[in-house]
């Protein structure tokens, strides 16, 4: 159960949509949830830069809990700024930090948070692919019609939600095609098939796709069975 819980998984990851801008043809980004007390492998982080390229990444929440020492979150946010640009949404334990010392970190390692916000990745003025995030929904601090204000109809949306439950206020005007979130562990430790919560995975709603992911780290104990950690190459392109 430990040596399972300090193994390095990447998944790669393709979605297709009609929706997607043809004339980008193609995004591939790094997903990467629920650090918490972990230290990133530098060796997993420089290997998958040398062999997919991604151009950005997405922190999906709890990059640390109470406790983590602020020299292993400046580790981290440095590994991962290698990758690219860094997008962040909160996640319940981040407000175990205090604010400030955290946003101090996120300007010095020019992380862009996502708080009930949105940011254009790419596009022209008629086809954008937008980012969107939403605060943690535990904390019920989220607010997704303010997050969506800046989005048009025209847009391809990717939401990203540290908990998993915004799907349920989510509506097909909304026309949100891509859900990113993590926040359960996949259940981290499963026992006779007994968890508090599924593996992640893939599942479909109508017009939007979720992505539940296991996370990289662990909570309150450093163990693992049957829900291997997992952080996540992924590509987005249109369907023709």
């Amino acid at each position: 159960m430990l040596q399972e819980a300090f193994q390095n998984h990447v998944l790669y990851q393709t979605f297709t949509f009609s929706t997607f801008p043809k004339e980008i043809g193609s995004m591939t980004f790094y997903f990467i949830s629920d650090v918490h007390r972990r230290k990133i492998d530098k060796s997993m982080i420089d290997q998958m830069i040398q062999t997919s390229k991604p151009q950005f990444v997405v922190i999906g929440g709890d990059l640390l809990e109470k406790g983590v020492p602020l020299a292993r979150i400046e580790h981290n946010l440095s590994l991962l700024s290698k990758i690219g640009p860094m997008y962040f949404v909160w996640g319940n334990n981040d407000y175990e930090l205090q604010e400030s010392i955290l946003k101090s970190l996120f300007k010095r390692h020019n992380v862009y948070m996502l708080r009930n916000s949105s940011t254009v990745l790419d596009g022209t003025r008629n086809s954008r692919i937008m980012l969107v995030g939403v605060d943690d929904v535990t904390t019920e601090k989220e607010d997704l019609e303010k997050a969506l204000e800046g989005v048009t109809e025209r847009d391809f949306n990717i939401l990203v939600s540290h908990n998993p439950k915004i799907i349920e206020q989510l509506s097909s005007v909304m026309q949100i095609s891509l859900v990113l979130s993590g926040h359960t562990h996949g259940g981290q430790i499963h026992i006779f098939g007994f968890s508090p919560y599924k593996r992640g995975g893939v599942k479909q709603y109508d017009q939007t796709t979720l992505l539940i992911s296991n996370g990289y780290g662990t909570t309150r104990l450093p163990l693992r069975l049957g829900a291997k950690p997992e952080t996540h190459i992924i590509t987005i392109k249109n369907h023709s």
